[in-house]
């Protein structure tokens, strides 16, 4: 199947942009979303999270963060300088899954070692980004599902970019299965100090297409380019750089 140059959006004939790659796109004049490689409607539940802040309310958090923890230099807040803010609407995967997994491995920290036996079962709304290339602490994002709402194209701010998926359905299901079994055999690793054998049953439940108000900050501390992550729907960093002591050896 060959995939089409152009997409007009079949709800409101307005032409639909989208990048090399990308599968999943959705029309920023009225907000349809379509398959490009059939431009046939989006099947799955299309959500978002909304963004409560603007270009100068961003700063507050930023600050906040700069402020708190000890093992941040005293003076970031005051001498550091924010250089670029960008919001960016991201999408995900969420896949609602039960995981259960079921292990033998031999405890060696004992004299002598002992065979154990162990099950991890646990349920997961399973967060994939939909992004091949895009550099994103997932694993450090905890998503407010909480306050997720029927996606809404008259909810996006001017000036923030929204990102389509470059991974469908499918594909997000298998790499979260695969996470998955990696985050057991790392959870069992806690239990036993080698792994003899691991079975893993994965139940796939509800997929969720979700975009996600993500700001991207750089700021300047030093004559340095720091980074960080902050969620826009409740202000929290996700992940933030943290200029390190430099010492001075006489």
């Amino acid at each position: 199947m060959s995939i089409v140059k152009e997409l007009s959006c079949s709800y409101c004939g307005a032409p639909i942009s989208f990048e090399p790659g990308e599968i999943i796109a959705t029309c920023k004049y009225c907000g349809y979303t379509v398959v490009i490689e059939t431009g046939k409607a989006f099947t799955f539940e299309h959500s978002m999270l909304l963004n409560k802040y603007n270009l100068e309310q961003i700063e507050e958090p930023v600050k906040g963060w700069m402020s708190s923890g000890f093992l941040k230099p005293a003076d970031l807040a005051k001498k550091s300088k924010i250089t670029e803010k960008a919001l960016m609407y991201l999408p995900f995967w969420i896949i609602s899954v039960e995981a259960e997994s079921t292990y033998k491995g031999i405890f060696e920290r004992v004299s002598p070692p002992l065979v154990k036996e162990g099950e991890i079962a646990k349920k997961y709304d399973w967060l994939v980004l939909a992004r091949k290339a895009t550099k994103f602490p997932t694993r450090e994002y905890d998503v407010p599902l909480e306050g997720k709402v029927p996606y809404d194209f008259r909810k996006i701010e001017g000036f923030a970019k929204v990102l389509n998926s470059e991974i469908d359905r499918d594909e997000a299901v298998e790499i979260a299965k695969q996470q998955i079994v990696e985050h057991h055999h790392f959870l069992a690793q806690q239990d036993v100090d080698k792994i003899i054998e691991m079975k893993n049953e994965i139940k796939i439940g509800q997929t969720v297409y979700l975009h996600a108000p993500i700001w991207f900050i750089k700021y300047e501390y030093k004559g340095e380019i720091y980074n960080l992550w902050l969620d826009g729907t409740t202000g929290t960093i996700i992940k933030g750089d943290i200029p390190t002591a430099k010492f001075r050896i006489f």
